[in-house]
């Protein structure tokens, strides 16, 4: 693997590959054990009724340490200069805890170990996403995003995989996804010999006139702003979408709905890989960002106006389309306007927020919202959201 940046400033194809394969371990890691592993543990310890509130505050515990351990992480690993070191202490620490469910018995060792198992999955993830700010420049990034379209798909196939009836036991399946895991991330760990550095020669060094603190930049509010209102819409729909179409056609299976989210997933990922491409090509990194918000907007509001299930799985495949493009390609993106090369893990951390708050907002705007008014109501207020994304992104400069 050439250990220097390749020609005009761009790094080889492979280190993009390795390095989305790398970041499809992530996906790996939490995608099957968060949507299935863990509930079906939990409800085998709690029964059915009482693992309601067991998810729920396993759910709202986890989202804390997530986001606490994004920002810590993503801080040392900057300071230290050693993306590869947290990586692989984070890949380590969280296989072993990953297993150790297994054994758990009771909600308070349940808690403890989930808290620590994010901590541990963060002290992974935040340098691995600063490391392509490290050296992935400007004219890769849309290439990178749609590169990193993929790992929602693969997280949700290794979820098939391992829960394929008399493949495995409940406990080897855990074994099974670290065992995924440590394929997906190895090899860019073992492979790639870039030296390790928090400033990118790809990019050179920070401008004077650059804002010092991550949110006195103002196109860093913008695209904070933006991937926010997208992720409430991706979050809203990724709890309530079942209970959705039940509610227009009582015949629509769990299975159904599974199938219809999957499909979406693995279509949007060579669909971002085009479009990042085409972005990178013509010079205009923000323009597909803004198209997929008003399409996702276009997608909520045929959501709320949809009376069959025909019509209410279209309008779910545009929006689903639309956002799982968008957010995609603004994690690449972001990279560009973030003011300080050498504290890019911690930013990134902070724009994590985007990712967690919703799920700590979702549930009182559902409530406020569907047993009075409907899902419809609700569709049309994210779509609103969306809109106003498409908004604050359509007035940033051109280039960015």
């Amino acid at each position: 693997m050439p250990d220097q940046i390749g020609a005009r400033g761009r790094v080889p194809l492979t280190f993009l590959l390795l390095y989305a394969l790398a970041w499809s371990g992530g996906s790996v890691a939490y995608i099957p054990f968060l949507t299935i592993l863990l509930p079906v543990r939990v409800e085998a310890l709690a029964g059915s009724i009482g693992s309601v509130s067991w998810l729920a505050y396993l759910a709202f515990g986890g989202a804390i340490a997530a986001s606490s351990g994004a920002i810590l992480f993503g801080y040392l690993s900057d300071v230290t200069s050693r993306r590869k070191l947290w990586i692989a202490l984070g890949l380590v620490l969280s296989s072993l805890l990953l297993v150790a469910v297994s054994q758990v018995e009771s909600f308070p060792a349940m808690l403890a170990l989930l808290l620590l198992w994010q901590l541990a999955l963060n002290l992974m993830l935040a340098p691995l996403a600063a490391w392509a700010g490290d050296w992935v420049p400007d004219a890769q990034k849309g290439l990178l995003g749609g590169l990193l379209a993929f790992a929602p798909a693969l997280g949700a196939f290794a979820g098939a995989v391992v829960t394929w009836p008399g493949l495995a036991s409940a406990d080897l399946r855990l074994v099974a996804i670290a065992v995924m895991v440590c394929g997906c991330i190895l090899p860019v760990l073992v492979l790639v010999r870039m030296p390790e550095s928090t400033r990118s020669e790809a990019h050179g060094s920070d401008r004077e006139d650059e804002p010092r603190h991550l949110f006195a930049n103002p196109l860093v509010r913008r695209m904070w702003l933006a991937r926010l209102a997208i992720q409430v819409a991706e979050a809203a729909l990724f709890a309530y979408l079942y209970l959705w179409f039940r509610g227009i056609d009582p015949a629509m299976t769990d299975n159904m709905a599974a199938r219809v989210f999957t499909a979406v997933l693995v279509c949007s990922a060579p669909l971002a890989l085009a479009i990042g491409h085409w972005s990178d090509r013509h010079g205009r990194p923000l323009l597909p960002l803004v198209a997929c918000a008003f399409v996702s907007a276009l997608g909520l509001v045929g959501m709320a106006l949809s009376n069959s299930l025909g019509t209410a799985i279209a309008a779910y495949a545009l929006f689903g389309l639309a956002s799982s493009v968008f957010l995609a390609l603004h994690s690449a993106q972001t990279l560009r306007v973030l003011p300080r090369e050498d504290r890019r893990g911690r930013d990134l951390g902070l724009f994590n927020l985007t990712n967690t708050v919703p799920s700590l907002v979702m549930p009182w705007l559902v409530l406020s919202l569907v047993p009075s008014f409907g899902f419809g109501a609700m569709f049309l207020l994210l779509a609103g959201l969306a809109i106003a994304a498409a908004m604050v992104l359509a007035r940033m400069p051109r280039q960015i």
